[in-house]
């Protein structure tokens, strides 16, 4: 099965339903889950993360971004956009389907999207995304807001990488995964709207994704203190 009709067959729903959902009032937003620096050993990070929205309830297009720049190196790391089509499959997820394009200081490479993105019980924050190319990977998200007062919110969240072949020029060895772990508490500033916090933040690679990184002379793990904002508007 090609890129193109497993492409198709995800945005076939929505297209679909396109016309009932236009027909309702258009809602937009941008939230920025993170926007901060990173102080580590090796190197200091400058890190975003957001979603910008608009559409309905019943037809989404969401734009994602991800980025990591590294101040040692003057390059970024990490550089993805997402253009994503979301639509309802039950009360609490969203079907996904759109494209990515990562375009780092190294090979850029354009993947296709399939997804789910979601609330799982106890209300954690759930990304589930398989990104289809020539260089196949899994990631799974998740995040959970612990609110200790009506202000102050701890947010532990956690990311799985899992790439299914070799991508040996970005670092990535077949069966290698990445994970993240962080911790961060904020405090509400104005509303949900903006909310400084501070945190740690700690990444790793495992396998052959790991003997890449000490082959270049790099530590395949990392621990980082974070000071950063979070948006909503």
């Amino acid at each position: 099965m090609t890129l193109r009709s497993l492409l198709a067959g995800a945005l076939a729903p929505a297209l679909l339903g396109a016309p009932a959902a236009l027909a309702e009032p258009l809602i937009w937003g941008i939230q920025v889950e993170q926007l901060e620096y990173r102080v580590g050993d090796e190197t200091d990070v400058f890190a975003w993360d957001f979603d910008a929205m608009v559409g309905t309830d019943e037809l989404k297009l969401v734009w994602r971004s991800e980025a990591e720049y590294a101040m040692a190196e003057d390059a970024f790391e990490k550089l993805e956009n997402q253009l994503r089509l979301q639509v309802p499959v039950s009360e609490f997820f969203d079907a996904v389907a759109g494209v990515r394009v990562d375009t780092p200081d190294g090979p850029d490479r354009v993947h296709g999207v399939i997804g789910l993105h979601g609330l799982a019980p106890q209300w954690f924050e759930v990304d589930a995304d398989l990104f289809i190319s020539g260089k196949p990977f899994a990631r799974l998200e998740g995040e959970y807001e612990a609110l200790l007062t009506n202000r102050i919110i701890l947010i532990p969240s956690i990311e799985f990488e899992l790439p299914f072949t070799d991508d040996t020029a970005n670092g990535v060895g077949a069966w290698g995964p990445r994970l993240e772990v962080g911790a961060r508490l904020s405090y509400d500033l104005v509303d949900r709207a903006v909310a400084p916090y501070i945190g740690v933040h700690y990444e790793r690679s495992f396998g052959e994704t790991a003997d890449l990184a000490r082959a270049g002379g790099e530590d395949p793990g990392a621990v980082f203190f974070v000071s950063g904002v979070r948006l909503m508007f």
